[in-house]
């Protein structure tokens, strides 16, 4: 791992680093903000949406403060593997920066589209081995595609997380536009073999159950993805079959942009920094 630039914010370290990961097969980035104090810490890891890096939500969020304020190291990786060689399409939502946090099974996405497994392998075992970081105690959260990621990475690997949540998540992505493409494309026509991979679906079918005593949405009414994009009613009715609490918010007015997750994600960290201690 290469640090390659520090930042100091709200009394703690932000950190920016490189490092070649063993499961994209590729040159990996992300931010890492470690609070102040000797650690260790609990983490949460932020899975950010399409055409994002790692740093729309670093330099975005404002996070920061609430992170040092609760004593919880934030991790925001990229979205998708990049570089000469990665397969990449026009579409912004396809290709690099659209990883979905799935393991891509079709040509010309796999090998390098593996992000499902960077971000349960490779980018935890990173943080493990060289920040103060308490790996038995971590969070996941995310916006749209990184809300998809959050949930349905929570309920596969709840020996993973011991909390969760999402701004505006693609809770179905089986039965959206953003979803069908980026799966076919990635995962073949199986629609089958799409299942395990919408948090819907997983839902129902009862993955993770017990492991989360609530899980919060955030999600804005003016957001202009909400009806056929996002339908956070189909995760809203799913975890009512299930038995699971869902702490879902509809937000009055707020969109898709940075400018709602700043607004709310004090509200999160917090949540999370209970859970995880």
């Amino acid at each position: 791992m290469d640090i390659t630039k520090t930042h100091k914010v709200s009394g703690g370290t932000l950190a920016y680093c490189t490092h070649d990961s063993a499961t994209t097969q590729t040159l990996m980035t992300l931010s890492v903000f470690t609070p102040p104090g000797p650690g260790p810490f609990p983490v949460l890891i932020w899975l950010s949406g399409l055409t994002c890096t790692e740093d729309n939500f670093t330099t975005k969020a404002g996070a920061y403060n609430a992170a040092a304020e609760h004593g919880v190291m934030i991790v925001a990786p990229d979205t998708s593997p990049r570089g000469p060689g990665v397969a990449d399409d026009q579409a912004y939502d396809l290709g690099q920066g659209a990883g979905f946090y799935i393991d891509a099974t079709q040509a010309p996405w796999t090998p390098h589209f593996m992000m499902e497994s960077y971000v349960t392998k490779d980018l935890l075992s990173l943080i493990a081995d060289n920040f103060p970081a308490d790996i038995s105690r971590i969070g996941v959260s995310g916006h749209s595609m990184g809300g998809h990621g959050a949930l349905t990475l929570a309920l596969k690997h709840p020996d993973l997380f011991r909390s969760v949540s999402a701004f505006a998540p693609i809770v179905s992505p089986t039965r959206c536009p953003w979803g069908e493409k980026a799966f076919t494309a990635y995962l073949g026509e199986s629609r089958e073999t799409w299942k395990h991979h919408d948090a819907s679906l997983l839902m129902e079918s009862g993955a993770a159950k017990g492991a989360y005593d609530d899980i919060l949405i955030d999600q804005g009414t003016a957001d202009n993805f909400l009806a056929e994009q996002l339908k956070p009613e189909l995760f809203k009715n799913a975890c009512a079959a299930a038995g699971q609490k869902l702490t879902l918010r509809m937000q009055e007015g707020y969109d898709h942009s940075y400018f709602f997750m700043a607004s709310f994600i004090a509200d999160h960290i917090a949540w999370h920094a209970k859970r995880l201690k």
